[in-house]
């Protein structure tokens, strides 16, 4: 679901800008909360680190296949290795 959250903001002489709560309430940003701010494209794109993670995870997920778990195969063969020493 895209969420669209435009307006004109004013930056002060020390480079900051006010993020508008309708705006953080919609990334579901709280107080405290850090965030990922990257230049594309002639464009400042903001994220939560939450939405990155959830992201990269996709990207990883596509790359497995589908079957048994990488990480119970891994420890499978650590175990086997370990009974064999």
């Amino acid at each position: 679901m895209s969420k669209v959250c435009q307006m004109r903001l004013h930056v002060d002489h020390g480079g900051r800008i006010v993020l508008p709560a309708a705006c953080r309430r919609a990334l579901g940003i709280q107080v405290g909360d850090d965030v990922i701010v990257r230049l594309e494209d002639g464009e400042l794109r903001l994220t939560t680190v939450a939405e990155a993670v959830r992201r990269a995870q996709a990207l990883v997920r596509r790359a497995i296949p589908d079957g048994p778990s990488l990480a119970d195969e891994l420890l499978t063969d650590r175990r086997a290795e370990a009974d064999r020493e």
